[in-house]
């Protein structure tokens, strides 16, 4: 393995399906999450996340699987670093695909992010190689429907339980939707407070935390990185999409998605304007 960090990056031109493949010695992945779901194989080394309140290690072999908005972070295990791929599929992709297959609606939901399943390893590395490789579209989609089809079968379990709606997490998700709503303003924990009608602005901050596995302004900066990185789909160029989501200025902005994403602004522009 390489000594210095790398990353490569592809996106489709119409879905939301992207493919990473990176090697990481030094580098540490703030908590974050993908409005994705996200299938990994590590190829060499080790890899520990924190994720679903617990800590997991993905060692060379290994898939790692993730639900749209799990939070969870990662570094490397091993002292000359980790490469992995990875695959980010939108939920609407997911839900086509098993639609067509003659499953519900509902989304499913995969309980443990790491498995030891050499079939899933071989579908999750073919996907990768389809999609980033410039395999023609045919193959791609075929790949893509294998490697959903296989994940589900073998490790997804059904969409997650209903919950009890306490009045904590009713005030959670106000808040959320004003962050969501109001993804560029610089809201105050007051602001978030009386719109969530919650009762003080420490009951919200935990109940926010028990909701959504992240503080609210580490929440807000996920939505605002998530908008600028449509906003760099959309042809806007990485300092515009910084100004439009909110980001105060262009170098927290690349701290930060470097931080969350692995790759800078530039390169997931330039994987986005080759789609």
């Amino acid at each position: 393995m390489s000594g210095a960090d790398w990353a490569t990056y592809w996106r489709d031109p119409v879905r939301p399906v992207e493919a990473m493949r990176a090697h990481y010695v030094e580098h540490v992945f703030h908590k974050h999450s993908h409005d994705a779901y996200s299938f990994g194989v590590t190829e060499e080394g080790a890899q520990r996340f924190a994720c679903r309140g617990g800590q997991h290690t993905s060692a060379a072999g290994l898939v790692m699987t993730f639900n749209p908005d799990d939070p969870h972070d990662g570094e490397s295990a091993a002292e000359l670093g980790f490469t992995y791929r990875i695959v980010h599929i939108g939920p609407d992709v997911v839900r086509e695909l098993l639609a067509e297959q003659g499953a519900g609606g509902e989304l499913p939901l995969f309980p443990d992010p790491v498995h030891h399943d050499p079939v899933l390893r071989r579908a999750v590395v073919g996907l990768h190689e389809a999609l980033a490789g410039g395999a023609g579209a045919l193959v791609r989609e075929e790949r893509l429907m294998a490697a959903v089809t296989a994940m589900v079968r073998r490790r997804a379990k059904g969409a997650r339980p209903a919950a009890v709606v306490s009045a904590g997490r009713v005030q959670a998700r106000r808040a959320a939707e004003v962050l969501r709503v109001s993804v560029a303003e610089d809201l105050t924990a007051e602001d978030l407070t009386r719109a969530a009608g919650a009762g003080s602005r420490f009951a919200l901050y935990r109940a926010f935390k028990a909701e959504y596995g992240m503080a609210p302004s580490d929440y807000q900066r996920l939505l605002r990185l998530r908008a600028a990185r449509r906003a760099i789909v959309a042809g806007s160029s990485a300092a515009d999409a910084a100004a439009v989501s909110g980001f105060a200025d262009q170098a927290h902005f690349h701290r930060w998605f470097v931080r969350s994403y692995g790759v800078t602004p530039g390169a997931y522009a330039k994987a986005a304007a080759a789609a």
